[in-house]
């Protein structure tokens, strides 16, 4: 007699230990993933030069293999749980903003440095707000066998190429272990692995020594009177602070009848911009240095940008123009002078500390001309002579540091600078044919 049920009762069984065995499958293979670890530590942070330093708390998760053998190249994942400091009480981050980089050590088995960084990639952070920052990844290749410790180290907020570095208060614990077996494909025991540091932009080259400056002869029915390209330096005023910085200017003038049309010139390529720019949202201006028999200023403005501008897509300044009407008979000196530039409410003033001829004229007075009485207030008169010596030619703005990679001036680059708050946006002048 057959008896019922059998069947039924030995395939469940069977799925019960097929069930069973696929348990233990996951289980083993779970047992040696990544490990996620999280850390705080008291850091000191210092911001850009007119923010005070701020203390705080950073918490990070590492994310690391719990094993893993010599040879292999491990992926590490560094995440903000909490960055120490927030965004100053000055202006609103815009989206896409703000990049994290930092430095993970290693030790035990092996020592080094591994450098991470994250993508510029947050939300829209207002003034005060917590910084969101992106997660940081790096890597590490295994050298020896044993336990390699990973511990969070100092790190940096770039912000619209303005940078915020904090640094450990406290020793900090670590975050994460990684059991490395014996294996193939490493180097000797011991020897230490360091990550090496991200590439930095090569410094840009320089046009040749510009010719001496041009004078506008009277009697040859000349019109265009090009000017010579000077290197100025300037002193600027912003609402962070005080900052230095030298930039190649030319003045160029076109006569038109007895008065001049003028148009002064940034020189050098663009720069990508880092941030997004809404439309109509830059202001440039600058009062032309008079000197020599003319005295007084010639005020000098451009167009505000027509179009929004993307992060990443190159940015350009226009010419300034405007219009000179001799106040006096004789040789007459064109000097940049006050460089101003208003910006989503924020203004900065950069003043000339050294007088650079860029242009000279044979002027011929006329009525109400700028010496003696219309000449725009502000700028500094610039000393007589028919020219003025001049440095090389081009280039970016000369911040006095060592570091010709990465640009991390905060002030003029090619004569500008747009302040967003608590970040100056370095700005650079448009591509010229010579």
């Amino acid at each position: 007699m057959r008896r019922r049920g059998t069947p039924a009762r030995r395939t469940g069984a069977a799925g019960a230990a097929l069930a069973l065995c696929s348990a233990g499958v996951l289980l083993g293979v779970a047992a040696t993933p990544a490990q996620a670890a999280q850390v705080s530590f008291a850091t000191h942070c210092v911001p850009p030069a007119g923010i005070d330093p701020v203390d705080g708390t950073t918490k990070v998760e590492i994310t690391a293999p719990a094993t893993a053998k010599v040879g292999d190249t491990v992926d590490i994942v560094w995440k903000f749980v909490q960055a120490a400091s927030k965004n100053p009480n000055i202006i609103d981050l815009p989206a896409n903003s703000v990049q994290p980089s930092g430095v993970l050590k290693a030790a035990g088995a092996q020592t080094a440095d591994i450098a991470l960084q994250g993508p510029r990639q947050n939300p829209a952070i207002p003034k005060g707000g917590d910084m969101v920052l992106s997660d940081m990844k790096g890597s590490l290749k295994l050298t020896a066998p044993g336990e390699v410790t990973l511990t969070p180290d100092a790190y940096t907020v770039n912000a619209m190429s303005t940078d915020t570095k904090c640094t450990p208060k406290e020793t900090v614990q670590k975050a994460a272990t990684i059991q490395v077996a014996p294996g193939g494909g490493g180097t000797p025991s011991g020897t230490p692995t360091r990550s090496t540091t991200p590439t930095q932009s090569t410094t840009p080259t320089r046009s040749s020594t510009p010719t001496s400056t041009p004078t506008a002869t009277g009697g040859t029915g000349q019109s265009d009177f090009p000017g010579k390209e000077v290197q100025v330096p300037y002193a600027c005023k912003t609402p962070i602070g005080d900052k230095n910085a030298t930039s190649p200017v030319q003045i160029n003038a076109k006569k038109n009848n007895g008065s001049y049309d003028l148009t002064v010139q940034f020189k050098k390529s663009v720069m990508n911009s880092p941030a997004d720019i809404p439309k109509d949202s830059v202001k440039p201006s600058m009062e032309v240095a008079l000197g020599g028999a003319d005295k007084g200023t010639v005020h000098v403005e451009g167009p505000t940008n027509a179009n929004p501008i993307k992060s990443g897509e190159p940015i350009e300044i226009p010419d300034l123009t405007g219009t000179y009407k001799p106040g006096a008979s004789g040789t007459s000196t064109l000097s940049p002078g006050v460089l101003t530039i208003k910006a989503l409410g924020t203004t900065t003033t950069c003043t000339p500390t050294k007088s650079e001829v860029s242009l000279t004229l044979d002027t011929t007075q006329q009525p109400g001309g700028a010496s003696g009485g219309t000449s725009t207030s502000g700028g500094s008169s610039s000393s007589g002579g028919s020219s003025g010596s001049s440095s090389g030619a081009g280039g970016l703005a000369e911040t006095g540091s060592g570091d010709h990679g990465a640009l991390k001036a905060l002030g003029l680059v090619a004569g500008t600078a747009i302040l967003l708050g608590g970040a100056v946006f370095t700005f650079m002048p448009k591509r010229r044919t010579r």
